[in-house]
């Protein structure tokens, strides 16, 4: 049985190796796990589509849906072939209201639900913030470590998309009272977000 020569036996600079071959294996296995994040969220946008009853939650999941796909097919076109992609990474915009509502309003305690027939728009508004939540861990886990400049750059750019829509669903859910904001009463915020002081740097060179 001939022996497979050792790809790592040798040591070999960027510059020498195609563009597309210019990936570390963990660099590679990362960017993997990203896109299947995306794909996982996409398939599952799927799963909730025609169950939702809320409109403003239908827009917003296809919104969200075409902009998944315009990253999913640059992520793709950029892990192939290490090279700028033909579509650039898009900036993802909100379509709702900053606002938040600060408070707790009592509510029955929760539980799972046990039947498909139960879940409603709260949850299904809860998993695709449980699904971007994921997309951004992952490309952000990516990008830290990725060898390709042009990889690397896209899923960079893609962490603070992904960050804006799973916003965008906490806004959702916050005005709709499923996500509540507690808050410190004012004596207590006021000592936490005084608690820290500027300092002049020592260090600037004479």
């Amino acid at each position: 049985m001939q022996q497979q020569p050792n790809p790592n036996s040798q040591m070999k600079e960027s510059g020498t190796l195609p563009t597309h071959l210019s990936q570390g294996g963990h660099a590679i296995y990362d960017a993997h796990e990203a896109i299947s994040t995306v794909i996982g969220a996409m398939e599952h946008y799927k799963l909730y589509e025609p169950n939702i009853q809320c409109q403003q939650l239908q827009g917003i999941l296809t919104n969200q849906y075409n902009y998944l796909t315009e990253t999913y097919n640059t992520m793709v076109d950029a892990y192939q072939s290490g090279q700028k992609p033909a579509q650039p990474t898009a900036v993802y915009n909100m379509e709702i209201s900053n606002d938040v509502t600060y408070g707790l309003q009592p509510s029955q305690p929760k539980q799972p639900e046990q039947n498909p027939q139960q879940l409603n728009d709260e949850c299904y508004s809860g998993f695709m913030l449980g699904q971007l939540k994921a997309c951004a861990t992952a490309a952000n886990n990516a990008a830290l470590e990725a060898t390709n400049p042009v990889m690397r750059r896209v899923l960079q750019d893609s962490v603070p998309n992904f960050s804006e829509m799973a916003y965008e669903m906490f806004l959702y859910q916050n005005d709709k009272g499923y996500y509540q904001v507690a808050q410190f009463d004012e004596d207590t915020t006021n000592q936490l977000l005084n608690s820290y002081a500027p300092m002049t740097n020592t260090n600037q060179p004479h």
